[in-house]
């Protein structure tokens, strides 16, 4: 097994682009012997000529010119590892607002992806309902924010979208009630549609639960008490979409916005911002495919 060595490359590709050891080695500091013998090291190692030394100036060979342009890209890739992770430009945090109900499937791998590309900075996840998170937003306390909406606007992009559904129990029955038992949270931006749904066709409803915890909701809706609506692809494994036959109405679609990318901040926003899109641009593909 051999190993190329990066620092010998970069002498390589220095006396490349100066036409002559002398030169190279003052850019690189040097001395002119040190530059030479790294060189001859590098030819040992692959066994062919690099360098074409017949002239008064020193030339490429054909197997010089080939290596070149690798060592191009290994020596750049050497100065990106070592610069994305050390340098303190990439330092701080950056806060994300994400709304409760679409953290997952999507935002685990977001938080994951980012890390592995910046793993100095900081995101602070701040999961809430959107009001909220447009309101934070507003007040400069996010940099980035999701939002689950029926429209888009200004300064907003829509990554995806995604239809409501009925969710319920599993094997459940408390979508045959009348009139239909709901469970909301106080702040869910699907209630209002929803309830206009279920008035356009004449179903009796009642919200029996109406609390600022998902997880109140979850067991409410897990125990056969309620039901609730999920944005498709969002539901928890111990509660399923509700096969309903049309006894339910359809349910809008609702966009996935995101906030605060629009205009370019920094190398760290920007790649958040872009991880976002990638991610639910990845679970859209999924659920047109399924379809």
């Amino acid at each position: 097994m051999r190993n190329l060595d990066v620092t010998t490359l970069r002498s390589f590709v220095a006396v490349a682009d100066a036409g002559g050891v002398t030169r190279a080695a003052g850019f690189l500091h040097l001395t002119q012997s040190a530059v030479s013998m790294q060189l001859k090291r590098l030819e040992e190692l692959l066994g062919l000529e690099l360098l074409d030394r017949s002239g008064r100036t020193i030339a490429l060979t054909a197997s010089g010119e080939q290596l070149l342009v690798y060592a191009r890209r290994m020596v750049a890739l050497n100065d990106e590892v070592i610069g994305r992770l050390t340098d303190q430009a990439y330092e701080g945090e950056i806060v994300l607002g994400v709304p409760h109900d679409i953290v997952y499937p999507a935002i685990p791998q977001v938080l994951k992806q980012f890390h592995a590309a910046f793993p100095r900075v900081k995101v602070q996840l701040v999961s809430s309902y959107t009001r909220a998170l447009k309101e934070k937003f507003g007040r400069g306390e996010c940099d980035l924010i999701l939002t689950t909406e029926n429209n888009i606007e200004p300064g907003a992009e829509t990554l995806s979208r995604k239809p409501l559904r009925w969710i319920g129990a599993p094997g459940g029955a408390a979508w045959r009630q009348k009139p239909l038992k709901l469970a909301f949270g106080r702040l869910c931006t699907f209630r209002p549609r929803v309830v206009e749904a279920l008035d356009s066709v004449g179903i009796p409803w009642d919200v029996i639960v109406e609390t600022d915890s998902d997880r109140t909701i979850e067991a409410t809706v897990s125990a056969d008490l309620a039901i609730h609506t999920m944005i498709e692809g969002t539901e928890p494994p111990h509660l399923e979409r509700i096969d309903h036959g049309g006894a339910l109405p359809e349910l809008p679609l609702q966009l996935i916005n995101l906030y605060g990318a629009q205009v370019k901040k920094g190398v760290v926003h920007d790649a958040l911002a872009d991880v976002l899109r990638r991610a639910f641009a990845r679970v859209e593909s999924l659920r047109l495919k399924v379809g």
